[in-house]
């Protein structure tokens, strides 16, 4: 299994081993426009010419809005929203096959005017300056890439693109880095590819150079979803290849983003082929590269700078006298001590977070795991051994460095986050759910004892029943549409201010199926619309009686289960009085 932890690992290592291929959320985070931005901006224009409507850009960034014109496309026998035909054929009806009417609308939707970059470009553009990344292949128009060399290291960069094919091959066999090669052109000049026709194949001598760098280099994808078929099947051809991809193929996307079949399918296939491949889920494309950098050693100070664009300094800021200003309550509490021991575990066969998760399910939370450079757990020892046929090892290991720098370990910090809600639902009506955004805590409707929730009952009524008229949507893997509920229920996590860690509480609702909590929308602006002030007070404060009692102690020590040692049970010491802070008058 390959998370963003252990993929960070992998290129930090060696990251000229590795090319990159960028799509259009790369350039998004430099404030351009996505291909689905693009899409929809195509629907508006035709739309708005059929029908002679007055739509902005700005209309269509309503639900109801795109609703009305997505419901208009199909009347005319358009492509489903998210159909991988979509960019294609609307770029058909927009402009026919009309090059330069495309070019002078790329030329003004990527207007270099347009471009801020981000802090992702320009750790990309240092990667290439100082030949950390030695090929970047791309389907973008744009120029974020040349901009973000420049910006940082005062070098140029040219791009290899359908008017100059022929000598980005040459390039690459000749190691004259850094290659940067557009795979459909650039709106500066006169070939482009962008209709159904042009998409249907690769440029040759492109296409030659993408698999030649496939059997010298391991591939990173950033920000593409993998639409257009003809890439999928030019990543495919080099895997017919004596040596593709021989330091693997990771193909990065943002957490809960939707994968497409077609690349589910490419990194199976991969794997069969021998090469190491997966799909890594990543926050955003910033915070992968961010992430990136920080682990690389002997960074060029210069180029860091140039990076950071920042850098911490020493303030003195003189506190308000006293008797100015509100106080406001913050909703942290204290974390005076976390657990600094676990259990790494080792396996004879490799374990997918679906192992794991499955493991915690049948022991009814019991274990709880994360993934490191080994599988680390809480839990007892005879519960794993019974839960893993293939186990080879259980030993000792110390969280103490990562728990100092907790925010460069997130992998840490979720573990830690899972382990305090179980110490804070354990013998209480509660019941307990990680998700990718985090963990939770749920009031448990169905419990005998729920007098713990008679303050919450005083400030929101009732604390869970189901939403009036709503099913989930159906879908091939949920065939049959199911009542949707809801209950009460707070976000735990944990965040370190000023050098001491705190446990945060923010009050949410949670739905079931989870699934179905975009539908709930509406549902759920009803239900916290007047979420402030006081009534968010009382509510952080309902939330703090059901986690530790009415009458409760300034120190709470508290554990993830009931026995076991040190690194078997996760243990915990929180402080009961929220952190307070001065508005100035």
């Amino acid at each position: 299994m390959t998370d963003q932890y252990k993929l960070t690992g992998i290129v930090c290592a060696r990251p000229q081993q590795f090319a990159w291929f960028l799509g259009a959320g790369a350039s998004a985070a430099a404030g351009l426009l996505t291909a689905w931005d693009i899409i929809w901006d195509l629907k508006r224009r035709y739309y708005r010419r059929e029908e002679s409507q007055d739509i902005s850009r700005q209309d269509m960034q309503l639900d109801a809005v795109r609703a009305r014109v997505q419901s208009y496309m199909l009347s005319k026998g358009f492509p489903e929203e998210g159909d991988a035909g979509e960019y294609t054929t609307y770029f058909e009806k927009a402009f026919g096959d009309d090059k330069e009417k495309q070019r002078q609308y790329l030329a003004a939707t990527l207007s270099e005017k347009n471009v801020t970059l981000s802090i992702g470009n320009r750790i990309l553009g240092a990667l290439l300056a100082s030949g950390g990344a030695r090929n970047v292949f791309t389907t973008n128009f744009d120029t974020v890439v040349e901009r973000a060399v420049a910006e940082v290291s005062g070098l140029s960069l040219a791009a290899f693109h359908l008017e100059g094919a022929a000598s980005a091959n040459k390039a690459i066999s000749n190691e004259e880095y850094p290659v940067y090669c557009k795979l459909h052109g650039d709106f500066r000049y006169d070939s482009i590819k962008n209709l159904p026709a042009d998409l249907v194949t690769q440029n040759e001598d492109l296409s030659r150079a993408l698999i030649n760098a496939a059997n010298r280099f391991g591939f990173i994808v950033a920000g593409y979803s993998g639409r257009d078929d003809s890439v999928i099947q030019l990543f495919r051809s080099a895997l017919t290849t004596p040596n593709p991809f021989p330091h693997g193929l990771f193909w990065t996307g943002m957490k809960g983003s939707r994968v497409l079949p077609s690349v589910t399918e490419l990194i199976e296939d991969a794997k069969q082929s021998g090469v190491d491949a997966a799909f890594v889920e990543v926050e955003t494309f910033d915070a992968f590269m961010l992430r990136l950098w920080r682990n690389l050693d002997n960074k060029d100070p210069a180029l860091d700078a140039k990076v950071r664009k920042s850098a911490q300094a020493q303030v003195s800021i003189p506190l308000p006298k006293s008797g100015k200003g509100a106080i406001v309550r913050m909703n942290a509490v204290p974390i005076f001590d976390l657990p600094l021991h676990c259990q790494s575990l080792s396996f004879r066969n490799p374990k997918e977070w679906t192992d794991l998760r499955a493991a915690t399910g049948a022991t009814k939370g019991r274990l709880i795991f994360t993934e490191a450079e080994s599988i680390l757990c809480w839990g007892a020892e005879a519960l794993i051994r019974d839960q893993f046929n293939d186990l080879v090892s259980i030993s000792p290991h110390d969280l103490s460095s990562q728990i100092a720098d907790i925010s460069d370990h997130l992998y840490v910090k979720g573990f830690l986050e899972e382990a305090i809600c179980h110490a804070l639902s354990l013998g209480k009506p509660l019941l307990t759910r990680t998700t990718k955004s985090g963990s939770y805590l749920i009031a448990d409707a169905h419990n005998r004892d729920q007098s713990p929730f008679s303050r919450l009952h005083d400030v929101v009524g009732k604390i869970s029943g189901q939403i009036p008229g709503l099913f989930t949507p159906v879908d091939e893997d949920h065939p049959h549409p199911e009542k949707v509920h809801w209950a009460e229920a707070v976000r735990i996590s944990i965040g370190m201010i000023d050098d001491r860690n705190w446990l945060l509480l923010d009050p949410d609702v949670w739905i079931w199926p989870p699934r179905a909590r975009r539908d709930a929308t509406n549902f759920l602006d009803r239900r916290r619309g007047n979420r402030y002030n006081n009534i968010y007070n009382a509510l952080l404060e309902a939330w703090l009686s059901v986690l530790l009692g009415s009458d409760r102690p300034v120190e709470t020590k508290l554990s993830a289960f009931e026995a076991g040692t040190p690194a078997e049970t996760p243990s915990f010491s929180i402080g009961s009085r929220t952190a307070y802070t001065r508005g100035l008058a």
